[in-house]
């Protein structure tokens, strides 16, 4: 009898010193009765496979942001929080995406979700409203903010603001022959969807389509080959850095000499590392610029962080979601809510305007009606082995 009575009362005792929201316990801090209680945030992304390195980037930036915001926690409608970052591998398949969130919603009660490509997004966009969780959307597919889904956050910027810069830089600096290897992907074929129709618009002539399986293909000879028979000027390739790199790598083992369009998913810096640690294999290409080149408020003092920590220098991947951790925060806080997705996507842009500037990795001033954040496109191209920011006229 004693022993139950013991038993009976440190269960209540225990019941009395937590709360929980997103499936969750809470922590005691060690100041008295002052009480943190955990949001989970969901990841779904690829951690294993051809583009691992792409989803392990993704998912630093969220780590390093959770790390630091729970370092001291934060505070909503009076009371304390910390988060908790449930990260699940999808290999790139949206079945995977998909099956990860009905986990990450069932398991976890997260309230946002963050996916880095394209078929994951529209895979969860089929019961994300239902079951009240915001996509956090790393994809400058356009359609993704263009369907009605009202608890959609695109990322990244539109990736048509890139076919015009993209396009008159090359045929200038190249000539009017391309040929397109985008990925096999829903988004490298919208990409090619947009640019290949803008290529001939502009006068120039597309000489040769084909895609690319980097979840098969690791050899990129015969395509090359095909694609460099018809005498290009200029190749159209994209998806993830490393593979991408690779097929530019053994474009010029093959004899080519003229430009690349790189798709806004690769990275010119990532590339590198794949061609050798040098920018010269990858001369004349444009793609986004550099996150190290950006210039934002808060930009150095975000890569002096992520190179301390992670001992390399950080992409667009780890920027953008580090930044985006810290707007959902404050959205919570101005919506005074950590649960319902809705009413911190309502708050989205509260968050925007108090962000402070050492969070600011780049310059995010609103987001749309859609769900689509409002950002500024910037382009860059390799010229004599460096990066040369590439101004709009």
């Amino acid at each position: 009898m004693l022993f139950a009575l013991i038993v009976g009362a440190c269960m209540l005792l225990s019941a009395c010193s937590q709360n929980q929201t997103g499936g969750k316990n809470s922590e005691n801090n060690g100041e008295g009765n002052d009480v943190e209680t955990i949001v989970n945030i969901g990841f779904s992304g690829p951690l294993s496979g051809p583009a691992a390195s792409y989803g392990e980037k993704t998912l630093n930036g969220l780590t390093m942001a959770v790390e630091e915001i729970n370092k001291t926690g934060f505070e909503v409608d009076g009371k304390k929080y910390k988060l908790n970052l449930v990260s699940l591998d999808d290999k790139y398949l949206p079945n995977e995406t998909a099956s990860n969130a009905q986990r990450l919603v069932q398991e976890h009660k997260t309230p946002i979700i963050f996916t880095p490509h394209s078929g994951g997004i529209m895979a969860l966009q089929v019961f994300n409203e239902k079951d009240n969780f915001i996509i956090g959307a790393y994809s400058s597919e356009p359609t993704i903010t263009e369907n009605g889904n009202t608890l959609t956050v695109r990322i990244p910027p539109n990736y048509e603001g890139y076919i015009e810069p993209f396009t008159k830089y090359s045929m200038e600096r190249f000539g009017k022959k391309l040929a397109a290897i985008p990925p096999v992907t829903q988004y490298g074929q919208d990409w090619a969807k947009v640019l290949l129709p803008h290529w001939k618009e502009s006068g120039g002539e597309v000489v040769f389509e084909s895609s690319v399986d980097f979840s098969k293909d690791t050899d990129f000879f015969t395509i090359l080959t095909n694609a460099l028979e018809k005498d290009p000027d200029v190749l159209f390739i994209g998806g993830p850095s490393e593979p991408t790199g690779k097929l530019a790598k053994q474009a010029r083992e093959l004899g080519f000499e003229g430009g690349f369009i790189v798709m806004d998913q690769a990275k010119l810096e990532e590339m590198k590392e794949i061609t050798g640690g040098t920018y010269e294999p990858l001369e004349g290409a444009i793609g986004t610029i550099p996150l190290v080149n950006a210039g934002y408020p808060g930009t150095d003092q975000f890569v002096e962080k992520y190179r301390e920590k992670y001992n390399i220098d950080p992409g667009a991947e780890a920027g953008f979601h580090y930044m985006c951790v810290y707007i959902f925060v404050e959205a919570m806080k101005a919506a005074k809510n950590v649960d319902d997705a809705k009413e911190i996507q309502a708050h989205i842009q509260d968050a925007l305007d108090i962000l402070p500037d050492d969070k600011k990795v780049y310059n995010i001033e609103s987001i749309d009606k859609n769900g689509g954040f409002n950002i500024p496109v910037r382009v860059a191209a390799i010229e004599n082995g460096e990066i040369i920011y590439i101004e709009e006229n």
